[in-house]
């Protein structure tokens, strides 16, 4: 078995979810094929059992208990003991054909996801984008799965009908063709419950995403004494959820007990025909106890092809809606043709600001307005090239969006200024990029001075860090993602206030460690604290429209007696007056000690 999930989830055709899973069928031929072939082994040997019994019989009847049954009984210890080693093989390949499936879907999925970013949200709900990992990729898999068994029922059933056929014309035809005609009836009911299964599909989807936001906005709705009214409109989707899976049950239940009807029937019809052609002399005991065998053996093939049919049903469904994430057109797609790489060192400019970001250097981005500077970092990290058109960002000269995604990303890096946490081993969180020694771990933690989250996460490294890393306060994650940033040690590294959680002198530890780990690599720190200020190489000031005012070390920014140095100073001293409020401090779950911010600043 492969490992899974594959090193490449490939580049699936978007024209129908038809198509979709046809390309997947290809891409696992191996695991299919061999599915097939094992699953048709199996059901030709269950196929055997009439056929040998009936022979048995007759042998009995001829000659009593002697060479020739003893024989017959040997050859169906063989066929028993085919059925138990093809059908061991048979499951296995199954659950693998299921798994390639699966993760494969899930894997397309999330890869979409994390490249498509937030332009993903904007057209979908989260919780569809949830769903399609969580149900559609699982139901997918179940088609994929169910391929070897029905195949080797199709084989089985056209090896039967030729035999039935040729030992009793009228008999084999009643078999032959009434299979299809139950088969044929069972499918009428398809239709209807595809598209009662769409609408409950649809439904499932809103509650998820309705349970989502209600989940991730519960604070706020405490704040505002909202629960009731959302908690109410969860219960209100999901009694529409019920009511459509008691739509989908009422045709499935018609449907499951039409597949134990209709088969029963065909085998009483075969039973009477039978018994009175072996009154006629026509069949032989034997011939009759195989006849119904077969005619009860056969209903298991028009199980398997209903079944296959409810799950390619199900899949399709579910192949639209993981189109449906497939589709989404991704905020910063990869070029079809990137232009050359710019050599290491090459400046990083951005043209609407004037912000030019020069080689080995650490700069700190001051501005009145936090957001503006905020979106001037966005803008460098190339994140929505639709929305940025207007407003280029060149490296070496050459525009972001023409470079390739993937190298770029190593390149340049940009750490937001609102930390997101993973769970998952804290060792293994910190080391996005999977290179990582236990030695630079520990180096990344001390200049982030998160020395203390260790101490706070049982088992340390190696400890494991629970969803969003709840456990932890503001400022811990804060300096948790700080460490993570400087673990990735990319060209040009871009930090959005890193430091604002924290009480003051862990800041100035900060600031100067983050500065000396930093020294001769481009990093751009966007932040308003003169203790972080302080330790940058040079200060670059924007104003309220976004576009550079001045430049230069934060000293001689504070003493310049110009209009220059007076904006600086209205900036920076606001931030050096400001003293936080305790329970404000305590709400925002930071790290900071107001008396000693107070103090310090």
């Amino acid at each position: 078995m492969r490992p899974l999930p594959l090193p490449d989830p490939g580049t699936p055709p978007l024209t129908s979810a038809s198509r979709l899973l046809t390309w997947q069928a290809w891409r696992q031929r191996d695991v299919l094929l061999r599915s097939m072939a094992v699953g048709t082994v199996s059901m030709l040997a269950a196929g055997s059992a009439p056929l040998l019994l009936g022979e048995a019989v007759d042998s009995g009847l001829a000659s009593g208990f002697g060479p020739e049954l003893l024989m017959w009984c040997g050859w169906m210890l063989v066929a028993a003991a085919a059925i138990v080693v093809s059908g061991v093989f048979s499951h296995s390949a199954d659950v693998e054909s299921w798994l390639r499936a699966a993760f494969s879907f899930s894997g397309l999925v999330g890869d979409k996801a994390s490249r498509a970013g937030h332009a993903i949200t904007r057209r979908l709900p989260t919780g569809e984008v949830v769903a399609a990992v969580a149900n559609d990729a699982l139901r997918v898999g179940d088609m994929f799965a169910m391929a070897g068994r029905f195949t080797g029922g199709v084989v089985t059933y056209l090896v039967v009908a030729a035999y039935m056929l040729s030992q009793d014309l009228g008999l084999g035809l009643v078999l032959a063709l009434g299979i299809p005609v139950v088969a044929a009836v069972l499918a009428l009911l398809v239709r209807p419950l595809q598209a009662r299964q769409r609408v409950h599909r649809e439904s499932t989807g809103r509650l998820t995403a309705l349970g989502a936001d209600t989940v991730s906005g519960l604070r706020i709705l405490r704040g505002i004494g909202g629960e009731e009214v959302f908690a109410g409109r969860y219960a209100r989707q999901s009694q529409e959820v019920r009511r459509r899976g008691v739509r989908v049950a009422a045709v499935q239940s018609v449907l499951d007990g039409l597949q134990v009807l209709l088969p029963g029937l065909l085998v009483a019809l075969v039973l009477w025909l039978g018994a009175r052609a072996v009154v006629r002399g026509d069949l032989t005991s034997g011939q009759l106890v195989t006849f119904y065998g077969y005619a009860a053996f056969l209903a298991w093939p028009v199980q398997m092809a209903t079944q296959m049919l409810q799950m390619t049903t199900n899949a399709v469904v579910s192949g639209r809606k993981i189109l449906d994430v497939l589709r989404v057109t991704e905020a910063t797609p990869q070029p079809a043709a990137p232009a050359p790489a710019p050599p290491s060192g090459s400046e990083l400019v951005d043209e609407t600001s004037g912000l030019v970001l020069r080689p080995g250097r650490v700069v700190g981005l001051v501005c009145a307005d936090p957001d503006v500077s905020a979106r001037l970092a966005t803008r460098l990290a190339r994140v929505d090239d639709d929305a940025e058109a207007a407003t280029p960002v060149t490296l070496g000269g050459v525009r972001l969006a023409a470079l390739d995604k993937a190298a770029l990303r190593q390149r340049l890096v940009v750490a937001e200024a609102t930390p997101h946490l993973f769970s998952g081993i804290l060792g293994e969180e910190l080391d996005a990029r999977g290179r990582a020694t236990e030695a630079e771990l520990m180096a990344a933690v001390l200049v982030a001075d998160a020395r203390d989250v260790l101490d706070s996460v049982p088992g340390a490294l190696a400890g494991e860090l629970p969803e969003k890393g709840r456990s932890l306060s503001g400022g811990q994650r804060q300096r948790v993602a700080l460490a993570r940033a400087l673990l990735t040690d990319p060209e040009i590294l871009v930090l959005v206030e890193p430091t604002s959680a924290v009480d003051a002198h862990t800041e100035a530890r900060i600031a100067e460690r983050v500065a000396a780990a930093r020294r001769g690599r481009t990093t751009l720190v966007v932040t308003a604290s003169p203790l972080v200020l302080d330790h940058v190489d040079e200060v670059v000031l924007l104003s309220a429209a976004g576009t550079v005012v001045t430049s230069g070390h934060h000293g001689e920014l504070l003493a310049r007696p110009d209009a220059d140095g007076a904006a600086y100073r209205s900036v920076v001293g606001r931030s050096m007056a400001e003293e936080p409020d305790p329970d404000a401090a305590a709400a925002a779950g930071d790290d900071r000690d107001p008396t000693l911010e107070g103090a310090a600043r």
